[in-house]
């Protein structure tokens, strides 16, 4: 049976049907959630699905993105197997400690990659369009520009390399990451002592809303996708009371138009506004 789940996973990036099914899923699942216990009054534009109609926009270009990608995340990890590189082959490490590796090296480059996005103008630029989201729903979690969804691929490459994550827990790790993006992004309520708990370990609802506050030092902060370790043990975990909590952005790009698709492509192209 446990052969049977790792060669489930070791394939999984052959069957992109089964891999999409997983994502829709997931925000389905958690579309139905936020619709029977939100967590803020979300003031749409026009409404709930044109708001998903633009995310959804930017999550295909993601998707194409990835699958692009793919090729080389096959041919790297496949590559680390064959020469014996990585932390995982040169500490020769079974198969539960290599899943564990690959998934904390993984999820440290979706932590890292996030953070450097924050610190670097240039950078900065590109993702701030994840941010100027005014309304935070489980549609928010794959708006990505097309130039952040490389630069996540790159560092993404970058911690298979110095893993040796074979591919089983790379799509170990792509599915924990799918199914978190959706989780942390939905508008619902949580008893708040069940998401404190969670915090301590997981990336939690409320914990990645303080994220999405419209002003620094918070939106500098809370940078994990799964696991919130990184934040505690890297100086980068902030609270704030969700009531607190005010979407988007403060500068850089005006609220009003954070459903203008063009406006979003075109933005990191131009001078930011102060």
């Amino acid at each position: 049976m446990w052969n049977d789940i790792l060669q489930h996973f070791q394939t999984l990036e052959q069957r992109p049907f089964e891999r999409m099914a997983i994502l829709v899923g997931g925000m389905l699942f958690f579309w139905i959630i936020e619709g029977a216990i939100p967590l803020l009054p979300l003031r749409y534009k026009k409404n709930k699905l044109r708001h998903a109609g633009v995310n959804f926009f930017f999550t295909v270009l993601h998707l194409i993105i990835h699958t692009g990608l793919a090729v080389l995340i096959v041919k790297l990890s496949d590559w680390c197997l064959e020469t014996g590189f990585g932390l995982v082959y040169w500490f020769n490490t079974g198969v539960v400690l290599t899943i564990v590796i690959g998934v904390l090296a993984l999820d440290f480059s979706s932590w890292l990659v996030h953070w450097v996005m924050h610190k670097v103008p240039l950078l900065w630029r590109f993702h701030l369009i994840h941010h100027s989201d005014t309304t935070v729903d489980v549609t928010t979690g794959l708006r990505h520009h097309p130039g952040d969804s490389v630069l996540r691929g790159i560092f993404f490459l970058l911690l298979i390399f110095i893993s040796g994550s074979p591919m089983y827990g790379v799509m170990i790790y792509q599915t924990l990451v799918v199914l978190s993006t959706a989780f942390t992004h939905a508008n619902m309520r949580l008893p708040l002592g069940l998401d404190k708990a969670l915090s301590y370990i997981l990336v939690s609802p409320n914990m990645h809303k303080v994220h999405h506050h419209w002003k620094q030092p918070y939106t500098d902060s809370n940078y994990g996708a799964v696991f919130s370790i990184w934040d505690r043990l890297l100086g980068t975990f902030r609270k704030l009371d969700i009531a607190d909590i005010r979407y988007g952005l403060d500068r850089y790009y005006p609220g009003e138009k954070d459903e203008d698709i063009i406006g979003l492509l075109k933005k990191p192209f131009q001078k930011l506004d102060a």
